[in-house]
């Protein structure tokens, strides 16, 4: 406790089944007869994985690291409990601001800043989807 590898391990606890959960369904769709042509044609369990499985899971690692990195920036209870308010995350700060600090134009700012990035984050994996729907109608 009260160290920076307590709150990864606190926030990896808490933010795993946001990753895993897309990654499931992505990979649930991934049609067996795909991955047993690609053995048939002499490619290896890495090949397979590198040019079949990991493409064709693109979206469910998007969307994953989409539903991850949103909350994560904006936790502050985590680090608060298991960092002791030592360890200070952007979470933290914009509270901080507005509890302790009461410097409202400031923690308003970082906000923004935070909603900055959360926003870019959101239309990268727009298009990245898009792209994806893109090659699917191609192939």
């Amino acid at each position: 406790i009260n160290t920076p590898l307590a709150i990864v391990i606190g926030m990896v606890y808490n933010f795993l089944p946001y990753m895993v959960l897309p990654l499931y369904v992505s990979l649930s769709h991934i049609d067996k007869s795909i991955i047993e042509a690609a053995h048939d044609l002499g490619a290896g369990r890495w090949q397979t994985f590198r040019r079949i499985v990991f493409p064709l899971s693109l979206p469910g690692v998007i969307s994953g690291c989409t539903m991850v990195f949103i909350p994560a920036l904006t936790t502050f209870v985590i680090s608060a409990l298991l960092g002791a308010n030592k360890i200070l995350l952007i979470g933290n700060i914009i509270e901080q601001e507005f509890t302790a600090a009461y410097d409202w134009q400031l923690g308003s700012a970082l906000s923004m800043i935070l909603m900055v990035f959360i926003i870019l984050n959101i239309v990268v994996e727009a298009f990245s989807e898009r792209n994806a729907k893109e090659q699917e109608v191609d192939s």
